[in-house]
């Protein structure tokens, strides 16, 4: 990603988007701002941005189908906005597609360093020449794409990260709390379950039969494991 990256607030509070722009414009992003729904998807598409920070209560289209809406034609990241203590929304809308999201109120140095986290794993540097071969399943982290019978699977920026972590460490068992350090860098809050969303949408786009996987396996009360062979595990 060259030069500086451009984020998208769709939020229909002037005031948080003026806050928003503020703390982006001071940590070196450029920033547009949209009022509703459908003014943040014309402006995606009459010039994608690098980012979007999506609100969830928009005064036409929802968040949520903002969110879905963007996911149906592209891996655009997306930080989605919460209400403290709204778990439901948290989870829905990283079942739909959003790579993170940030509960009310936050932090101007939590959403920037959320920010950095998922447009460096949308755009930020991977190793060249490196691709993980599982059986029908090809991890490129170079291109950052996951591929089961040559066909790429839809995964956001955050779900590859994990699948990737998930590979690397084949054969071991990793926690909630692992997971989240390793791909987040922070500890996994109480009774956060984004890990186990993501885990499903992962299963669902590389799995034939998500409900009975054969590549990520949980270990009640451990955490996940990615079978290394298809020995371990039987046929993908």
């Amino acid at each position: 990603m060259k030069g500086m990256a451009e984020v998208l607030i769709i939020d229909d509070d002037t005031r948080l988007s003026a806050m928003l722009s503020d703390y982006l414009s001071q940590a070196g992003y450029q920033t547009r701002s949209a009022m509703t729904g459908s003014a943040g998807m014309l402006e995606i598409s009459r010039r994608p941005p690098d980012a979007v920070i999506l609100d969830i209560m928009l005064p036409d289209l929802d968040g949520f189908e903002i969110c879905r809406r963007i996911r149906a034609s592209s891996n655009l990241p997306i930080l989605m906005l919460t209400a403290r203590g709204e778990e439901t929304d948290r989870i829905v809308g990283l079942e739909i597609g959003a790579d993170d999201y940030l509960p009310k109120p936050f932090s101007a140095r939590e959403l920037v360093a959320r920010l950095k986290a998922i447009l460096r794993r949308a755009h930020g540097p991977s190793p060249a020449d490196d691709v993980m071969r599982f059986g029908r399943l090809e991890i490129d982290r170079a291109r950052r794409i996951v591929e089961l019978d040559g066909k790429e699977c839809p995964l956001t920026g955050y779900q590859f990260e994990l699948l990737m972590v998930l590979a690397e460490h084949a054969g071991r068992v990793l926690s909630r709390e692992r997971l989240m350090e390793l791909t987040r860098g922070d500890e996994l809050e109480a009774f956060d379950r984004s890990i186990d969303v993501h885990i499903s949408r992962i299963r669902a786009a590389i799995e034939t039969d998500p409900k009975n996987p054969r590549r990520i396996l949980t270990l009640r009360g451990a955490g996940y494991i990615f079978a290394r062979n298809q020995d371990e595990a039987g046929r993908t």
